[in-house]
């Protein structure tokens, strides 16, 4: 069975840096790609930062300039790195994971459990 397991949240003060790991575990034959999302009370998930196979990243605007995805699909880990932290980055963060467990890459989506970041003022 496949899942992602993340580790890294907590309590930060508004300013602080914080990461965030997520390794997937499994018979995995391909991730395509691995991403963060995140969620805060009252609002939708949405899409914190993306990394593909090929290494490329994007970011959601509003963390720009302050979070860095770095890692490798191929090696199935991935890290968030979070710095100057804003009250507003208060969320639930879920890792998520396009893999593949055959060599005919049918890919499926999986999510972490999410792991909570509380940033206080």
């Amino acid at each position: 069975q496949v899942q992602l397991v993340e580790s890294g949240g907590g309590l930060v003060q508004a300013g602080g840096s914080r990461s965030l790991a997520c390794t997937a575990e499994g018979p995995i034959f391909n991730i395509n790609s691995m991403a963060w999302y995140r969620q805060a009370p009252g609002k939708q998930r949405e899409l914190v930062a993306t990394i593909s196979s090929g290494g490329n990243t994007n970011y959601a605007d509003s963390v720009k300039g302050r979070f860095t995805l770095s890692g490798e699909t191929s090696k199935h880990t991935v890290i968030l790195r979070m710095t100057n932290l804003k009250p507003e980055d208060t969320a639930v963060y879920y890792c998520n994971a396009m893999y593949a467990t055959d060599p005919q890459l049918n890919y499926h989506e999986l999510w972490g459990q999410g792991t909570l970041v509380t940033v206080s003022a």
